[in-house]
Formats: C-alpha cells, sequence, structure tokens
C-alpha cells in the first residue's frame, strides 16, 4: 500500500534541526513547544528509529536525521513551489535584498535575474555590506532578507528567522606564485573593519604568534583583489568565492588554519512578503544546488 508523509512533519523536523533548538523551532512556526516535540515523535514513529540525537546543550542529528535533512528539504521545496505555481498568485512589490560583497557573485547574480523573468512585476533593491551592517539593516526594518557568513557557533537565531544555506572553509589567498605570505609582519588585506572574516583572522594570527599588519581596509572588494594579484598581501575568503587568478595558500605556508564559516539566510519574524519568500526560496536554491 503506498504510504504518505506528512508534510507538516518535515517541516517541523527542518527547522528544529535549523534552529538547534525545539523552543526555536516552536517559535518560528508559531507552535507550542509541545506540539513541536509530538512532531518529532511521530516522524521518529514513522521510520522507526530516533532522528535526533538528545544531549545535554546540544540537540545533534543522529545518522538517520543525517539522511533524512537532504530529502526533506527538497520535499518541502517542492511543495512550497508547486503551491505557489497552483495558487496562481501575483507576486509583485519592492523587496530589498542584502548580500555580502564577496557573495555578489555570478550564481546569485543569475538567480536574481531568474527572478526577474519568473515575477516581473517584483522590484529587488540590493544593499551590499558586510555581514553585521546587513544585520543591523535588518533589524532597523531597512530590508527584508540577507545573507549572512558568521562563524558557525554565532547564529542570531532568536532574533531572526535563520536558514543555514551552506558551511564552507576560510581559506588563505595570495597571488599565484606570490611570496606576500612569507613576509614579516604579514601584510593582510581586508574588505573592511567590519569584514565578519576579521575576528577569526585576528584570532588565528594572535594564538600563532604572527605579527602582521593592514594593507588596505576601506569597503572596496575590487580593491582588495587588486592588492593580492600584485603580491603586496594576503587575505582570508570562503573557498569557493576565491577568483580562478589567485590561489588558495596551501597548510604548508605557514599561515594559521582558520574555522569554517556558515552562509546564513536571515529574515525578520515579522510577516514576510509573498515576493520577499520567493526571492528567499529562489536563493537557497543557489545554495542548495
Amino acid at each position: 500500500m503506498p504510504r504518505h508523509l506528512d508534510i507538516s512533519l518535515l517541516r517541523t523536523f527542518v527547522a528544529v534541526h535549523e534552529r538547534g533548538s525545539m523552543t526555536a523551532a516552536a517559535h518560528s512556526l508559531h507552535l507550542t513547544q509541545g506540539a513541536i516535540s509530538q512532531h518529532i515523535k511521530r516522524l521518529e514513529d514513522v521510520f522507526g528509529t530516533p532522528l535526533f540525537d538528545r544531549q545535554p546543550r546540544r540537540l545533534g542529528l543522529t545518522r538517520a536525521g543525517d539522511r533524512l535533512l537532504i530529502k526533506a528539504r527538497a520535499l518541502l521545496e517542492l511543495n512550497d513551489e508547486v503551491w505557489a505555481e497552483m495558487t496562481e498568485r501575483t507576486i509583485s512589490g519592492p523587496v530589498r535584498f542584502g548580500v555580502p560583497y564577496d557573495l555578489m557573485g555570478q550564481a546569485l547574480a543569475s538567480a536574481l535575474k531568474a527572478y526577474e523573468v519568473a515575477w516581473p512585476q517584483a522590484e529587488v533593491s540590493l544593499m551590499c555590506a558586510a555581514s553585521s551592517d546587513l544585520v543591523t539593516a535588518l533589524e532597523r526594518g531597512e530590508i527584508d532578507l540577507a545573507l549572512v557568513e558568521e562563524p558557525v557557533t554565532s547564529t542570531q537565531g532568536g532574533r531572526f528567522n535563520v536558514q543555514c544555506l551552506c558551511v564552507e572553509r576560510l581559506v588563505w589567498v595570495g597571488a599565484s606564485g606570490g611570496s606576500a605570505f612569507s613576509k614579516q609582519p604579514l601584510p593582510v588585506s581586508l574588505v573592511a573593519q567590519t569584514c565578519s572574516f576579521r575576528p577569526a583572522i585576528v584570532s588565528a594570527l594572535q594564538t600563532q604568534g604572527r605579527a602582521w599588519r593592514t594593507v588596505y581596509e576601506s569597503g572596496n572588494i575590487e580593491a582588495t583583489c587588486a592588492t593580492v594579484r600584485a603580491d603586496l598581501a594576503v587575505t582570508a575568503w570562503l573557498a569557493f568565492t576565491v577568483p580562478k587568478d589567485l590561489q588558495i595558500l596551501p597548510a604548508n605556508s605557514g599561515l594559521p588554519e582558520l574555522p569554517p564559516f556558515a552562509i546564513n539566510l536571515y529574515q525578520r519574524h515579522a510577516e514576510t512578503s509573498l515576493a520577499a519568500s520567493e526571492l528567499a526560496l529562489s536563493v537557497i536554491r543557489v545554495f542548495r544546488r
């Protein structure tokens, strides 16, 4: 006999994982914590296996939960797409979207173009800034959603609806065949004082006892690229954002290891417009593919 999965149970499962607790998931889904617990129990009963590893101050996934997560996200995405298409709602109005400088690459630009073609009456306005500035803008109601780069342990989930899109390596970057990484003090070029990578970089260098100096910091990512290409400095970026003509410096370069960073999609808890929700789905597809 055919068996049917309850989409609401899968939505609860994904929310608990992404929020890190049943309390936070209950808040984001506007349910009681008891209802969230019942949803998870029903889902575990359906599959006959625990999905979460329940430990003090930690709610991780079991191996079965890991397997389910990918498929659950795909089913929810498809469900939401079908719902939007079949209800034939018109998507229109302004959407204000915040993006860190380094993520405004070809993949995201293609997603924004596809969104514009699909929903020509929606009006997307972009704000490029450091992640911390985007969170502030979101708090003030100046933007509707934002991509935020942050250490995997620093998500501000209680204040916003947050979805983790991916976790990526933070790597040292230098000119191809360059020698800036060997200089003392180490010349470092960062986009801005508020760069979300700066605290992790400074901490890693201090832990290693490596002297360093700032070469460039004024909010222009192209100027940062230019200083690195000219072998005047090194920088640190997420691995997938490194330009092809620059080099990810190997472990034997003598630079300290950097922590991984999460790319999270932030939205306010207040009711989100249909235009903003559909843009969020478009962005999610880019990172999960």
